[in-house]
C-alpha cells in the first residue's frame, strides 16, 4: 500500500469498525437495561408490528377479564337479595298453612297472619325496588323488560326474556267483571233485626239502621268475606273484590226483601265474575280476572293488567285501548376483548305483582293479591305462593347458569389465551439476557481492540517523516 498524509485510508476503516462496535454495544446496553429486544421500529419492523398487536390484545384480554370478575360480582349482588326474598316467602307460606287449620284459629289469629303477611310483602317489595349495584338497580324490572303504557288504566306488570321489544296495540274485547248482585231497594230504616249470610259469612244488621249504615257494616267484613257493598242507584249493590270466573258471591237473609229490609232477601243471589279477553299486538288472548298475559307471539310473557271502570267498579269495560311501548334493557356485559364478544341476561321484575302469575283455579292473579282470612283463601294463596317461591328460584338458577357457565367459565378461558398470547408477545419482544449479554461482551472486546488499532492506524502517515529525514 502507498504511503501519504493526506489520506488515511486505514484509519478510516478503524474508525468505521469503530464506530459499528460501539453502535453494537449502545444497542446491546439499551436492550439489556429495557428488557426488551425491540424498542423501535428499526429494531424490527416486522416483529414491532405482530407484538404491538398482540399488547393491544392482551390489554383487551386483562380488561375482558376484570369485566368478568365484576359481572360476577354483580350477580351475586342480585342473587343475595333473591335468597333473602325465598327465606320470606317460605315465611309466608308458613303463614299460609297456618291460616289454613281454621278449625282452630279464630278470626284475630287469622287478621294477624295476614298482617304478618302484608308486611313480608312490603319487605320483599323494599328489596326488589332498592337492591342495586352501584347506581343500577336490579330486581325492579329495571334490569330487564320494560313498558310504559299510553293509558292510566292499563298497568304494565312484567316481560320476560321471551319478549321482543317492540310497540304493541292492546285492546279490551271482553271486560273483566266482579261477581255482583244487586239487592232490592231499602227506602226505609230496617225494620227489625237481620242476620245475612255473605260469602259464609254471617253479619247481624240491627234493627233501624239506614241504607249507608247497613252498607258500612258489610263493608266491616270484606277482609272475611272478600266482598264489598256500595249504593247503586236506589239498590245496594255487592260484589267481589276480585275479578274474573274465580270470583264467587253468595248472599242470603233472613229476611224478606222489602223496602224496609236490607233487600237480599231469603232466596239466596248468586254471581260469578268474568275473565278479560283482550288483544296484544293484534293476536287475541284469554286472560285470567283483570290480568291479560301473551303466551304466544312477538309478546309472549308481557302480562298487564286493567284497573276498574271509573263509572262502574264491577267492571274494566271495553273501551280500554292502550299503547305499550317495550323496550329490552337486559344486562349487557363485555366478556371478551374484541367488537361484539357480549354476553347479556334479563332480571324479571321481583315485585309482589309480579310473582305468582298464571295459577289456574285461583281468585289471585299474583302474590301481591294474596289473604289468608278464610280457609278457601288461605288454600288459593298458598298455590300462588309456591307459584312466586318458583319464580324467584328458577331466576336464582338462571342467574347461577350464567355466573358459572358463562361469566366464570370464559374468564378461565380468558386467562388461559392470556397466559399463551404474552408468551407469544414474549418470545418476539422479550430480550433473550443469555444472548445479549454474549453480545454484549463481544462488542465491548471489539470497542477495545477497535480502540488499540485506531490509534495504530493513526500513526501511519508519521513513517513518511522517516523517508523525508
Amino acid at each position: 500500500m502507498a504511503l501519504g498524509i493526506t489520506n488515511n485510508v486505514s484509519s478510516l476503516t478503524a474508525q468505521h469498525n469503530l464506530g459499528k462496535a460501539s453502535r453494537g454495544v449502545a444497542q446491546s446496553v439499551e436492550r439489556l437495561s429495557s428488557g426488551l429486544k425491540v424498542n423501535r421500529g428499526a429494531d424490527g419492523p416486522a416483529a414491532l408490528v405482530i407484538s404491538e398487536k398482540q399488547r393491544a390484545q392482551i390489554a383487551g384480554l386483562n380488561a375482558a377479564i376484570d369485566n368478568s370478575e365484576k359481572a360476577v360480582s354483580l350477580v351475586q349482588t342480585a342473587e343475595g337479595a333473591l335468597s333473602e326474598i325465598n327465606s320470606l316467602l317460605v315465611k309466608v307460606r308458613s303463614l299460609a298453612i297456618d291460616s289454613a287449620n281454621t278449625g282452630v284459629n279464630d278470626e284475630d289469629a287469622l287478621a294477624a297472619n295476614q298482617s304478618e303477611i302484608d308486611n313480608a310483602l312490603d319487605t320483599i317489595n323494599r328489596i326488589a325496588n332498592n337492591t342495586q349495584f352501584g347506581t343500577k338497580k336490579l330486581l325492579d324490572g329495571s334490569a330487564g323488560v320494560k313498558a310504559t303504557s299510553t293509558d292510566s288504566a292499563v298497568t304494565f306488570l312484567k316481560g320476560t326474556s321471551d319478549t321482543t321489544a317492540g310497540t304493541y296495540t292492546t285492546t279490551v274485547t271482553t271486560a273483566a267483571e266482579r261477581a255482583n248482585v244487586s239487592a232490592t231497594a231499602q227506602t226505609t230504616t230496617l225494620n227489625t233485626d237481620e242476620t245475612l249470610t255473605v260469602n259464609d259469612v254471617e253479619i247481624t244488621l240491627t234493627a233501624g239502621l239506614t241504607q249507608n249504615q247497613v252498607v258500612d257494616r258489610i263493608n266491616e267484613f270484606t277482609t272475611q268475606t272478600g266482598v264489598k257493598a256500595e249504593i247503586n242507584g236506589t239498590t245496594t249493590r255487592l260484589y267481589t273484590e276480585d275479578f274474573g270466573s274465580d270470583a264467587e258471591i253468595s248472599a242470603i237473609s233472613n229476611v224478606a226483601a222489602s223496602g224496609s229490609s236490607s233487600g237480599i232477601g231469603t232466596s239466596a243471589l248468586t254471581d260469578d265474575g268474568v275473565d278479560i279477553v283482550g288483544t296484544i299486538g293484534g293476536t287475541s288472548f284469554n286472560g285470567s280476572g283483570n290480568l291479560l298475559t301473551a303466551d304466544s307471539g312477538a309478546a309472549k310473557g308481557l302480562s298487564i293488567q286493567t284497573a276498574a271502570s271509573a263509572t262502574d267498579a264491577t267492571s274494566t269495560g271495553t273501551t280500554v285501548a292502550s299503547t305499550l311501548s317495550v323496550t329490552d334493557n337486559s344486562l349487557q356485559f363485555q366478556i371478551g376483548p374484541n367488537q361484539n364478544q357480549t354476553a347479556n341476561i334479563s332480571i324479571d321484575r321481583i315485585n309482589p305483582v309480579a310473582l305468582g302469575f298464571g295459577v289456574g283455579g285461583n281468585q289471585f292473579n299474583n302474590l301481591n293479591e294474596i289473604d289468608v282470612t278464610s280457609a278457601g283463601r288461605s288454600q288459593d294463596s298458598l298455590a300462588v305462593i309456591d307459584a312466586a317461591i318458583d319464580d324467584v328460584t328458577n331466576l336464582r338458577g338462571t342467574l347461577g347458569a350464567f355466573q358459572a357457565n358463562t361469566l366464570e367459565s370464559t374468564a378461565n378461558n380468558l386467562r388461559a389465551t392470556l397466559e399463551n398470547t404474552v408468551n407469544a408477545e414474549s418470545v418476539i419482544r422479550d430480550t433473550d439476557f443469555a444472548e445479549e449479554i454474549a453480545n454484549f461482551t463481544k462488542g465491548q472486546v471489539l470497542v477495545q481492540a477497535g480502540t488499540s488499532v485506531l490509534g495504530n492506524a493513526n500513526q501511519i502517515p508519521q513513517q513518511v517523516l522517516s523517508l523525508l529525514g
